[in-house]
């Protein structure tokens, strides 16, 4: 196929230094016309290839390596060397008397990286909310929408959008620092 594009810009080549010589606008055109058909050949062989299924790997060049080859997994470490790591000895256990109870009435702290809670948002509030323009922030990738102030967002990137959008996108409002009750009583 390369062949016959190099012939054609060939012959293209020497139509066009026939024009000059003779001053043959025919030439010219003609000449242009085969630099156009290698151009085609060319683009339909490139297409042809893409289209072409990757070959299969030969027969005598194996596909994987041997077995051999392979190194050999460490051996596991029997289960009672792990398991008297993990239980203390006699006597590290301490007094169970000691041990301090949690605090039921206390709540937990919650995880820097995990979502806050959802704000319980009463129907009436939030039919306010849906024509309200105020700017709450977002953050990629987290499903709650924040007011500036919260202190969950931290160093965060934020994403500034109005309350009303934000709720048609999907986004509930953070339980930390309760944006609709924040929003509604400022509108009211």
């Amino acid at each position: 196929m390369l062949y016959i594009v190099l012939v054609l810009v060939l012959a293209a080549l020497g139509l066009l230094v026939t024009a000059l010589i003779t001053a043959s606008s025919l030439w010219a055109w003609v000449s242009i016309g085969l630099s156009v058909l290698a151009g085609l050949i060319l683009i339909a062989d490139w297409l042809r290839r893409r289209r072409r299924p990757a070959p299969a790997p030969k027969a005598d060049v194996p596909a994987e390596p041997p077995a051999e080859a392979a190194p050999e997994p460490e051996p596991a470490k029997p289960a009672e060397e792990e398991q008297t790591t993990l239980i203390p000895a006699a006597g590290d256990l301490g007094d169970p008397a000691a041990v301090e109870e949690p605090d039921a009435s206390a709540e937990p702290e919650p995880k820097a990286d995990s979502e806050p809670g959802v704000e319980e948002t009463p129907d009436a509030d939030i039919a306010v909310l849906a024509d309200l323009e105020d700017e709450v922030v977002v953050v990629d990738e987290h499903p709650r929408y924040h007011l500036r102030t919260c202190p969950w967002l931290g160093t965060r990137d934020l994403i500034p959008i109005g309350v009303g959008e934000a709720r048609q996108l999907g986004f509930t409002p953070c339980a930390t620092c309760t944006p609709d009750a924040t929003l509604v009583a400022a509108h009211r």
